[in-house]
């Protein structure tokens, strides 16, 4: 079999630390599938045999809690998925379905325990991106539950702008609904404060497409809350 990972455009900062062997160990271990928009990627509560790494695209990260289902995150590639079932139970967590057209790579749950075991510098990065993505996580708890509404819708904009489309034009990958449950608010909340950072000359709505026309506006009522 081919090394197709030694060529891969998608490695992670993990895979560059691996040697030309364990490059080669890795590419028999793993398996890239792809994924269109709506797909389920991981479902919560099934068992889980693989790691994932998502390669392309953007998915959400959702999990069913005692009343309703909620949505924690929005994850553009590349990015591991699922790292906590690794170093846990075995059971998936939680969900993650495609915003859009994605590809993943699978990988053997028992390889890559393998290679965490047998190289150091693998391993810190893998640890350290697992450290990363729990601080921001509770960033984003203290904001959803401190920040009144105008903040959250902010901080969702500019982390969309920032992190996911590098640019002030965006595309909204959810529903209002959907921005809502993600941000702790109602669906009639969001669009009031759509519509009003639209009256104010801060964004500009045309479908889901949005363009940020006064940056400087969204940082401060996302610093202020």
């Amino acid at each position: 079999m081919e090394n197709l990972c030694k060529f891969c455009t998608y490695q992670s900062n993990a895979i560059k630390k691996l040697s030309e062997e364990e490059v080669a160990k890795l590419s028999f271990n793993c398996v890239s599938v792809k994924f269109k928009r709506g797909d389920s990627l991981i479902k919560q509560g099934t068992f889980s045999t693989n790691v994932a790494y998502l390669k392309s695209g953007l998915v959400k990260i959702h999990i069913e809690g005692p009343y309703y289902e909620q949505i924690v995150r929005i994850l553009k590639a590349p990015e591991y998925l699922g790292l906590p079932t690794t170093f846990g139970d075995k059971i998936n967590q939680y969900s993650v379905t495609a915003l859009e057209d994605a590809e993943v790579c699978f990988i053997d749950i028992d390889t890559f325990n393998f290679l965490l075991r047998t190289n150091t510098e693998f391993s810190y990065e893998i640890i350290l991106s697992i450290c990363q993505n729990e601080l921001q996580a509770f960033r984003r708890c203290a904001n959803r539950t401190q920040k009144q509404i105008r903040g959250k819708i902010a901080d969702f904009l500019l982390e969309l702008s920032q992190k996911i489309y590098d640019s002030n034009l965006i595309c909204i990958p959810l529903t209002q609904g959907e921005i809502g449950n993600l941000i702790d608010a109602s669906r009639e909340s969001v669009s009031r404060v759509f519509s009003e950072f639209e009256k104010d000359e801060i964004i500009t709505v045309k479908g889901k497409k949005i363009e940020i026309t006064n940056m400087e506006s969204l940082k401060v009522i996302a610093s202020k809350g």
